[in-house]
């Protein structure tokens, strides 16, 4: 399975603690495809159908489903949480995130 920057994949994140976002959900891979593939890390940010109005969340659509990638959630797993690949984010929703993740991230 060849996992790529903007996939949309399924991904077990138990165990979690505290406030982090927990089960098995879509999460969208952050990680640049280099990295990828030679890493057996990836940086994912969780999805949820909660649509809360938050500045970090972007809103997307997937398997007609309207959601949000949770950016203030962002982390990185071992490879071997990821069940499968669902899809992928449209160029507008990858456009989107960028600028998300550069505002809150990037001085």
């Amino acid at each position: 399975m060849e996992i790529r920057q903007y996939h949309i994949v399924l991904v077990n994140l138990d165990p979690t603690q505290g406030s982090e976002i927990n089960k098995t959900r879509p999460c969208v891979i952050l990680s640049p495809n280099e990295m990828n593939k030679y890493l057996r890390t990836v940086v994912i940010a969780p999805m949820t159908s909660a649509n809360k109005p938050y500045p970090t969340r972007v809103v997307v659509t997937h398997n007609e489903i309207h959601g949000q990638v949770v950016l203030d959630q962002i982390r990185t797993i071992d490879k071997s949480r990821i069940i499968r690949i669902l899809g992928a984010l449209t160029h507008e929703e990858i456009q989107h995130c960028k600028s998300v993740i550069q505002q809150t991230y990037v001085d």
